[in-house]
């Protein structure tokens, strides 16, 4: 039972070491890792929740969870898409879990499967702030002077469900991302 718990805490610190691929078609030399968008991805779900009546908790939780798929399959750009079949998460995840104990693979499994089907409003937070996530993270990217990343804003905006999401993406909008040290 321990060894399997290690041997998973160890995948998922591949997590900290697979980029976020896509930010390389956009002229970024050292993108972030799933390990960082992750934690500012959860970060966001839980004061999205917050905001919107859900349990902030339960979004964080299932926002860390929902890109841990990346340490089998890397981060897929969305332009290989067109040339591969999509990985279905929950199958990986089954996979990733199955030597886990019990509580442990359905408390994994259980995460994965409410954030992709969207079955709860703490996943539809959680989603919100992945897109949330990459909207900010693109912007921090023009701020160093990268040019192409208005796809990425586009695509962010218009995949956002929540109000206090949308809120939080018109106000990024118009805010230097350095901003936050004036207040």
């Amino acid at each position: 039972m321990s060894d399997s718990l290690a041997s998973f805490g160890y995948e998922l610190g591949l997590l900290k070491r697979v980029r976020r691929s896509g930010w390389w078609h956009a002229g970024v030399r050292d993108p972030e890792s799933v390990g960082e968008h992750s934690l500012r991805a959860a970060q966001l779900a839980a004061l999205i929740a917050a905001e919107e009546g859900a349990s902030p908790e339960r979004a964080a939780f299932l926002a860390l969870w929902h890109d841990t798929q990346e340490t089998r399959t890397g981060d897929l750009p969305l332009t290989a898409v067109e040339y591969l079949k999509k990985p279905e998460p929950r199958e990986i995840t089954a996979d990733q879990t199955s030597s886990l104990p019990d509580r442990s693979r359905s408390l994994v499994r259980d995460a994965v499967d409410e954030y992709e089907t969207r079955s709860s409003a703490e996943a539809l937070c959680a989603k919100d702030a992945d897109k949330l996530e990459m909207l900010l993270q693109a912007l921090e990217y023009r701020d160093v002077g990268v040019q192409r990343v208005d796809e990425w804003i586009e695509s962010a905006q218009k995949g956002l469900k929540t109000e206090t999401a949308r809120k939080i993406a018109e106000a990024a909008l118009t805010l230097s991302p350095m901003s936050w040290r004036d207040r």
